[in-house]
């Protein structure tokens, strides 16, 4: 999967997973947020979530721990 964190109005991280066939810049032109904090791409394996990698068409780069903190967060926010 792909993912985008994006600071939403009020300046909280918010995470938009997305599949590995979307763009980036594609998903980017969808989201009606501001500013992008990282992306990259995202999978789970027995460790959990790990993110990596970034896009250099946006200038992004996974912030490992903090997108990964960000992303089970939110999972358990609206479970």
């Amino acid at each position: 999967m792909h993912y985008l964190i994006v600071e939403d109005f009020s300046g909280h991280p918010v995470p938009f997973i997305f599949p590995r066939r979307v763009d980036h810049a594609d998903m980017r032109g969808q989201l009606p947020y501001g500013r992008v904090l990282s992306g990259g791409t995202l999978e789970f394996g027995p460790g959990g979530f790990v993110c990596s990698g970034g896009n250099a068409e946006l200038e992004l780069k996974a912030r490992p721990a903090e997108d990964a903190r960000i992303i089970v967060n939110a999972l358990r926010e609206h479970s």
